[in-house]
């Protein structure tokens, strides 16, 4: 635990002592802040227009027309994002040749490849909870239902975990950084869209798809079987990457 600490703490350092942090998470919270201001925005215009018709304010919920699109939203950010955290934990080490200094020091690399995950998701973590302040402001004006929001954010931390774990593993396979990126972003966008798939022989491979299970935490619903999904999702190309490091 103590060397994962150290490699954390490294990584973290080095994160806001670069530009890498402040860019993204700037860009993040602005393109969502955008979003949620739209989004709000349309629900007061269609409480508006609502209200003129007594018997459609029944169709107005504020969980369905706001908070739901917003994680959607979100999740699609963090899918174009999340490369740009991940892609220079190892690719960058090769380049600097730094990282056959660190394979010689007193630390065995599966220390090396969690510490790294970690400080890569603590930096997400804090990404995402400066977004919890949209629904603080919202609970001031009108009822907010947390459970739906909790369980969302549940949701993005899960679909950001599997996100960074294929990240580490593209960066990982090479030493340029910009390579890391896109095919960290390939691989997503493949993930992505295998949810597509509707036919009832290939629904295998249709669960397999990221996104199907982050719906029905945006839902507010949280199963079993999607968090099993997440952790076996994260687990697999974390051990991925660690296969591919020993090999070096």
């Amino acid at each position: 635990m103590k060397n994962i600490y150290h490699i954390f703490c490294k990584e973290i350092r080095h994160y806001f002592f670069s530009p890498i942090a402040y860019v993204v998470i700037f860009i993040f919270l602005a393109i969502s802040g955008f979003m949620f201001y739209n989004l709000l925005l349309y629900f007061n215009l269609a409480s508006l227009q609502y209200s003129r018709y007594p018997f459609l304010l029944k169709e107005l919920n504020l969980t369905n027309m706001v908070i739901r699109p917003l994680f959607h939203n979100l999740s699609v950010v963090m899918l174009l994002l999340l490369p740009a955290l991940t892609m220079r934990l190892f690719s960058e080490e090769k380049k600097l040749g730094t990282i056959e200094l660190l394979f010689t020091t007193p630390v065995r690399r599966i220390e090396i490849v969690i510490g790294k995950y970690l400080a890569c998701i603590f930096l997400f973590m804090i990404m995402i909870s400066l977004t919890f302040f949209y629904f603080v402001i919202m609970a001031f004006y009108t009822n907010v239902d947390f459970g739906a929001v909790l369980s969302g954010y549940l949701g993005l931390l899960l679909l950001g975990g599997a996100f960074c774990s294929i990240g580490i593993l593209t960066s990982s396979l090479t030493e340029n950084q910009i390579i890391a990126a896109v095919l960290s972003f390939g691989i997503l966008l493949i993930f992505w869209l295998l949810s597509w798939v509707s036919s009832e022989n290939l629904k295998f491979i249709e669960y397999l798809s990221i996104l199907p299970h982050f719906e029905d935490m945006s839902k507010g619903v949280i199963d079993t079987k999607d968090i099993v999904y997440y952790l076996s999702f994260i687990f697999f190309f974390l051990f991925l990457t660690l296969r591919n490091i020993e090999e070096k």
